[in-house]
């Protein structure tokens, strides 16, 4: 498989990294005059690891719904890597009217058409449709993408 990276999202990516490193930098070097030294460099540390596995779940996500909706034979795949479209390219593998998307900005009812579309997404892939239930189970709803993504 191949991963495209388009300028745009690699210079987005850039600049939030830079962004990170500076103001870690900014907390790792604070004198220890004040004696918030060791929680500055914490806080950093901190930071740090939060941006690292961030970023490091926002591309395995996109990875995983690139990939299915190539498999799904869905337009326009690359929506994956844009935070907001990607909610758009979801709705159409699971063939699902686009102002649903409203329906994710109301709290609560966002949670149901989650469940309701993930559902859809495992039906497309030929999988179950309880697998989209298994999306509200706190870190099970990191793997399912990958296993709709990758599973034969």
């Amino acid at each position: 498989m191949k991963v495209r990276f388009s300028p745009l999202s690699l210079l987005g990516l850039s600049i939030a990294l830079v962004a990170v490193l500076t103001s870690a930098a900014k907390s790792l070097a604070q004198s220890s005059d004040t004696g918030a030294g060791p929680f500055a460099a914490l806080t950093g540390v901190m930071l740090l690891f939060v941006v690292v596995f961030g970023l490091a779940a926002y591309v395995y996500m996109s990875l995983a719904l690139q990939t299915i909706a190539t498999k799904t034979g869905t337009a326009n795949e690359w929506l994956a890597w844009i935070p907001i479209a990607n909610i758009f390219l979801v709705l159409s593998v699971a063939k699902k009217p686009m102002w649903w998307f409203l329906l994710f900005l109301i709290p609560l009812v966002n949670v149901v058409i989650a469940i309701m579309v993930w559902m859809a997404v495992a039906e497309a892939r030929g999988k179950p449709n309880w697998w989209g239930i298994l999306m509200i189970v706190p870190l099970v709803n990191l793997v399912v993408p990958g296993y709709l993504a990758w599973a034969d």
